[in-house]
């Protein structure tokens, strides 16, 4: 596969994990400095390592915000917490994450990621509205 294959198949996982309008924006909000590293995320992360079979896209967003409440990145964790519904992960999963990660990760992490989380909910029920 050459490197426009990989992009594409990355920009269709891409917006079937993220989303149609998190997609747009980036892509809306390319410049001379970052089109090159969305292309390498896009080609990479999206079309080679997301679009690997050895786990489902379920697994992967949990492993994903587990690394990322360990790392303590919030904005990514936030978009991946959002996004993780797209992949069939449930509220009560979230949770049951969150609390694993308070043993492994440490109370401040997860204590901080619990807040995180309540409001990515909130917004995403108000949004229902």
């Amino acid at each position: 596969m050459n490197d426009e294959e990989h992009y594409q198949q990355g920009m269709n996982v891409r917006r079937a994990v993220l989303g149609e309008q998190h997609v747009d924006r980036t892509l809306s909000q390319l410049t001379p400095l970052n089109e090159e590293f969305q292309n390498f995320i896009t080609r990479y992360a999206w079309g080679d390592i997301w679009t690997r079979p050895g786990l489902e896209r379920h697994t992967r967003s949990l492993i994903t915000i587990a690394m990322l409440i360990a790392l303590n990145r919030e904005a990514e964790l936030k978009m991946h917490l959002r996004a993780a519904f797209n992949n069939g992960v449930t509220r009560d999963e979230l949770k049951e994450l969150i609390m694993h990660s308070a043993l492994y990760c440490g109370l401040p992490a997860a204590n901080a990621t619990m807040h995180l989380a309540q409001q990515v909910f909130d917004e995403m029920d108000a949004a229902k509205r």
